[in-house]
């Protein structure tokens, strides 16, 4: 029956869509609605929203990605380089060099999932960052501190099974980097002093263990290389993200932060040829071959160059050093003209 035809005057009920059904709320429960809805607007990071049940099936994979397991190649590539001065290398010495690789592995592991505890509502105004766990929602703050609990009882029971009082360059990296954490990497050029910094006291720690003698050279080159690396990081957040998501940022320039890299990038290679004249332990007659190694350690500065001022690349050090293939077959060279020259030293 039609009741427009049958009344003098229209009925708003026309207007209503036929056979109306009543919300159902349990389709909001379905992970492709919910999916659906958390969504985030192409203009505006996401949110953390309540965490399905596919999401709770995946945290151990996302813990797993909240203490960054691909930047521990970090500790892998600077704690031996303590190595470069002991010779004979023996069992005891690798496995004090593990050891620790070990502890700086769960120092910086703490120290990530807290930074992400601490920036997860300025993480989710970043590109990239957003999608981290805590910022993303993937992990809850409460998981995320019980996972900073186990990592630091971890990190005690290292110190403690270790030698006695041999642990405190990784404790002055922790103090330092829980310091960056809670506000010191909001003034300009500290954070970035900070972070070189760390790398050092992993190559002290490595040296201490080991009771082989540290390189001022060395140490200098490390520290000058690591300091690059951090501004040029910082360089790349400005070009792809502006300064809103740092604070530290707003006391840089793009032009003040060029000037920067190729300062410091001078003071690598002149601190690494100068450890190679006065401190490097050579072979008798490997002079040479150890000096065929600076053109490669310069190539690989000038390529880091090419790709941050040029590419504008280098947002991810790791992913530059490890992945572009110029640097790793430099990188491979640069190994060879060392090893020769080390592996050859006299035991005597």
């Amino acid at each position: 029956m039609d009741i427009t035809r049958s009344s003098p005057a229209p009925l708003r009920v026309v207007a209503v869509p036929p056979e109306p059904e009543p919300a159902d709320l349990t389709a909001l429960t379905e992970p492709a609605d919910l999916t659906a809805l958390s969504q985030p607007a192409p203009d505006r990071p996401s949110t953390a929203a309540a965490v399905p049940e596919e999401r709770r099936r995946s945290r151990p994979r996302d813990l797993l990605a909240l203490v960054r397991p691909g930047q521990w190649v970090k500790n892998l590539a600077v704690v031996p380089l303590a190595l470069l001065d002991t010779h004979p290398w023996g069992a005891t010495d690798l496995l004090r060099t593990g050891w620790a690789i070990l502890g700086f592995t769960l120092a910086s592991a703490v120290v990530y999932v807290v930074n992400d505890l601490a920036d997860r509502e300025r993480d989710r105004l970043h590109p990239v960052k957003r999608h981290r766990p805590i910022a993303s929602g993937r992990v809850s703050p409460a998981a995320a501190t019980v996972l900073t609990g186990l990592l630091a009882l971890s990190l005690t029971g290292w110190a403690v099974a270790g030698p006695a009082w041999q642990w405190w360059p990784t404790a002055l990296y922790l103090a330092l980097s829980l310091a960056y954490s809670q506000g010191l990497k909001h003034v300009p050029l500290v954070d970035a002093f900070i972070v070189a910094t760390g790398f050092v006291l992993r190559l002290l720690q490595g040296a201490l263990l080991i009771g082989g003698r540290l390189s001022e050279w060395l140490a200098l080159c490390v520290f000058s290389l690591c300091l690059m690396l951090s501004l040029g990081k910082r360089r790349h957040e400005m070009t792809a993200a502006g300064r809103a998501h740092r604070p530290a940022l707003r006391g840089y320039t793009l032009a003040f932060l060029d000037h920067l890299v190729v300062l410091v990038a001078v003071l690598t290679a002149v601190s690494y040829v100068l450890y190679l004249r006065d401190d490097a332990a050579l072979a008798a007659g490997a002079s040479f071959v150890i000096l065929l190694s600076a053109p490669c350690a310069v190539f690989g500065l000038a390529r880091y160059l090419q790709l941050l001022l040029v590419e504008e690349g280098g947002g991810n050090p790791v992913h530059v050093l490890f992945r572009d293939r110029a640097t790793l077959v430099n990188a491979g060279l640069w190994a060879v003209l060392v090893a020769l020259a080390l592996l050859t030293h006299p035991s005597g």
